[in-house]
């Protein structure tokens, strides 16, 4: 790791480093050393790597000091001195802090290009569209999972490497500041946003604080930054220009550079779509046109792929490389992950929800379908399995209840509602008028589990989404398990 020494990152951690544990003649050589790596979890402590202990609910990183070392440990960041030292440590005031301060550190030691990707919806699964296409003419490397807060996004910029050339970064947020400190850590080359929704508004207060908020991602933008927005969004489109760059937007829009002419729907084996890149874009004065397809479901799959289109043009990526990473893209665990079993279809999107995300899944449900499975109504039977969204404010019993109407709506056959505030859910649901929806509602999945096997019939498709606090996994285990 370039200059990663005990000694330049106790002073860029602001800590203070104690080598008594060394003999006197290897000190000054540990000191000067360069950490091979950064990790909190002992269990990943490898030779020359550097050990941040931190406090967690249930397990304190301090208990296993003694451990890191004899697995070979350069040495600890620690709040507390160890009692009988076996190498060098920094001591300082908070071991969190200490981790956002070193990947920092590390950050402006690097000569590499960051995407930063932020928005209320689909943060993840732009993630992956973007590095897929970005991986066909660069080394990539990518956030894992969502490890996109205080903590995930650090770890993410300590694994940097200096064979890297470009790093693709998730970053997300719940509290005004938040943004700011992570553009401060991760310094984006590249902004892109992908919508203003209505997640985490019991702190943000309205989609108006939310972009206020989404849009600390500039604070930190490198000089010359781009920035790429959803030009859907009614949000994001007013944003003309940020420290003298002029957005990029992608989107349907005629204000947009990259859109897309036509959608061939395919249910759950994708889209298919004609993709304009013009204006300043279209670098050789002529508009670009190439098809794509696109591997995963949802209407919503198609943005990720216009902004992925957007920042593969920036970065000189030509038409048949752009096709490529959109078609090799894969999905993510819990984010319209297609599970095919003996007896269903199951749509995993259990990953998070808020009211544009399930509406999004429940569209996906509403025009899938699945050739020679059908029932009275000549086709296959659809099930929405929902639960409660967090962080919604004073308004979620009343945003709960509009999902409810809206999958009524959309001709979902079962709706069942699982948690306190989806009962709003399921009341929406049964207010629908002239609809043959079935809606159920459970308080809790334990008492869902009793009935599941009696609600759910052989050749269903079957949407599970949920808050990631509800673990709604567990149905998935269980559905899955029904074969």
């Amino acid at each position: 790791m370039k200059n990663m020494t005990l000694k330049n990152i106790a002073e860029a951690v602001k800590g203070v480093l104690h080598t008594e544990a060394l003999p006197d003649t290897c000190d000054v050589d540990m000191a000067e050393r360069c950490a091979v790596g950064v990790v909190i979890d002992s269990r990943k402590v490898e030779q020359g790597c550097i050990f941040i202990a931190t406090r967690g609910e249930r397990v304190d990183g301090h208990s296993f000091i003694d451990q890191v070392f004899e697995a070979g440990a350069l040495g600890v960041i620690c709040e507390r001195a160890p009692e009988d030292p076996k190498g060098a440590y920094i001591l300082v005031e908070d071991s969190f802090q200490a981790l956002k301060d070193a990947a920092e550190y590390y950050r402006r030691q690097l000569d590499i290009r960051v995407v930063g990707i932020t928005g209320s919806v689909g943060k993840t699964s732009t993630k992956e569209f973007v590095a897929s296409v970005l991986s066909k003419g660069f080394r990539v490397l990518k956030t894992e999972g969502n490890h996109n807060n205080e903590v995930g996004l650090p770890l993410t910029v300590l694994q940097i490497r200096e064979d890297c050339e470009i790093a693709v970064l998730e970053m997300g947020i719940s509290d005004f500041g938040e943004m700011h400190r992570l553009s401060r850590i991760a310094r984006p080359d590249v902004c892109l946003i992908t919508n203003i929704g209505q997640c985490h508004l019991e702190n943000l207060g309205t989609r108006d604080g939310i972009l206020r908020a989404k849009s600390e991602i500039f604070d930190f933008m490198q000089e010359g930054g781009q920035i790429c927005l959803n030009g859907d969004d009614d949000k994001l489109n007013t944003i003309r220009e940020v420290r003298g760059s002029v957005p990029v937007f992608f989107g349907s829009g005629s204000g947009c550079a990259v859109c897309a002419e036509s959608c061939e729907n395919r249910g759950l084996m994708g889209s298919k779509a004609r993709i304009h890149i013009g204006g300043a874009l279209a670098q050789s004065g002529a508009d670009i046109v190439f098809t794509a397809e696109i591997p995963l479901p949802g209407e919503h799959m198609l943005y990720n792929a216009l902004a992925a289109t957007t920042v593969g043009v920036l970065f000189g990526l030509g038409t048949q490389q752009i096709q490529a990473g959109i078609r090799d893209v894969e999905a993510v665990g819990g984010r319209s992950h297609v599970i095919r079993t003996d007896r269903l279809t199951l749509i995993d999107d259990c990953y998070n929800a808020n009211p544009v995300s399930v509406k999004a899944a429940v569209d996906l449900l509403h025009i899938t379908d699945i050739p020679d499975v059908t029932d009275a109504r000549g086709r296959a039977r659809k099930t929405a399995i929902l639960g409660d969204m967090f962080e919604l404010g004073a308004d979620e019993a009343a945003l709960h209840r509009e999902v409810g109407i809206y999958a009524a709506q959309k001709d979902i056959d079962v709706v069942i509602c699982v948690g306190r505030l989806c009962r709003n859910m399921y009341d929406g649901a049964r207010s629908v008028e002239n609809t043959s929806v079935k809606a159920y509602y459970y308080e809790s999945k334990e008492a869902l589990f009793a009935d599941i096997g009696d609600i759910v019939h052989d050749g269903d498709i079957v949407l599970v989404k949920a808050s990631h606090g509800m673990h709604f996994e567990d149905i998935i285990t269980i559905l899955t398990r029904c074969t």
